[in-house]
């Protein structure tokens, strides 16, 4: 089993920046890729980047630019910087590790608010 803890979360005004870290345990290894996905009221879990075991990222184009994914896998934490957050970008986000399944952690709000 795989176990993903989040944290840094919180409320932040528009133009503002925020830190999530997902720390994972448990039975982890081999390689296997990271992301975060975000879900808003009323809304599906979307992805918004990941991150390959050799440090390949992909992002969603609304958050190119402005977030940076990064990873330390001697940590088996994975990290996202959001800079330059908007109102849209409020939702709960979930760090995940996929590796033959989908492992999700609880999820941690991220509200962008004047």
């Amino acid at each position: 089993q795989v176990q993903l803890v989040e944290s840094g979360g919180g409320l932040v005004q528009p133009g503002g920046s925020l830190r999530l870290s997902c720390a994972a345990s448990g039975s982890i290894f081999g390689l296997y890729t990271m992301g975060w996905y975000r879900q808003a009221p009323g809304s599906q879990r979307d992805v918004v980047t990941t991150i390959t075991s050799d440090g390949y990222t992909n992002y969603v184009d609304s958050v190119k630019g402005r977030f940076t994914i990064s990873r330390d896998n001697g940590k088996n934490t994975v990290y996202l910087q959001m800079n330059s957050l908007k109102p849209e970008d409020t939702a709960v986000y979930f760090c995940c590790l996929v590796r033959g399944r989908t492992y999700w952690g609880q999820g941690t709000q991220v509200t962008v608010s004047s």
